[in-house]
């Protein structure tokens, strides 16, 4: 019994023991720890928004649509150039040259509707990487990736109130934007760039107003007439 008794208080002191030194380490990770933790939201788009923009959009030469939503943070693009790596206290740790894949979009945590662009728009693989091979200690990186012989997807509409404001993801919302899209391309470039200078010219309180008018007068598919039949 007295033997139980002993490997009993020695087992409890040793317990006693790493407890005390766990709650040691965490009060020194609390105190000495600077870095601060970027929690990156992950959304995947819902097949019912997909399905609504293939159907405004179409397909391209690919079998893929010519218009899709992603959110932010999932955005991720080719950036090539020269890093910093730091640790938890800032300090440098080491500067290399290479392509990272970095967040696209500033806008991180909200949806963004892109539009697919031909290969054959960022000209040939020779002029792209003329026109973007960077050199940085003596290593030559292309700053914006490797060439997309499959054509990319750029950036048409951040899905964000007037002030920036979130907006929620509707099928309703994103296919009007593709609709819209596909007939402001009807116009003239030179008449896109005097609406353009016209809408940056208004006051911010009337552009939401302003914008609503215009679609009205423009877009006979909006005049009282949803895009897509309910049954």
């Amino acid at each position: 019994m007295k033997e139980q008794n002993r490997l009993a208080i020695v087992v409890r002191g040793v317990f006693l023991y790493f407890l005390g030194l766990l709650y040691l380490l965490h009060l020194n990770l609390l105190r000495e720890n600077r870095m601060i933790q970027v929690i990156r939201e992950s959304h995947d788009t819902p097949e019912e928004v997909a399905r609504r923009l293939e159907a405004a959009g179409g397909r391209n030469r690919f079998g893929e649509p010519n218009y899709r939503v992603i959110w932010g943070w999932n955005r991720l693009a080719w950036i090539g150039g020269k890093f910093e790596d730091r640790d938890a206290h800032g300090d440098l740790v080491r500067e290399v040259v290479e392509l990272r894949l970095e967040p696209k979009y500033p806008q991180v945590n909200r949806w963004h509707v892109e539009r697919w662009v031909p290969p054959e728009m960022y000209g040939s693989p020779r002029d792209w990487y003329a026109k973007t091979v960077e050199s940085a200690n003596g290593v030559s990186v292309p700053a914006l990736g490797p060439y997309p012989e499959r054509g990319e997807y750029e950036h048409c509409f951040t899905l964000q109130g007037p002030k920036g404001e979130f907006v929620q993801l509707t099928p309703t919302i994103v296919e009007h934007v593709a609709r819209a899209i596909e007939w402001a391309r009807r116009f003239p470039k030179a008449k896109q760039r005097g609406m353009l200078y016209e809408r940056e010219a208004r006051d911010e309180r009337e552009y939401e107003q302003w914008a609503y008018t215009l679609m009205d007068d423009a877009v006979p598919a909006l005049h009282g007439r949803p895009f897509v039949t309910v049954a």
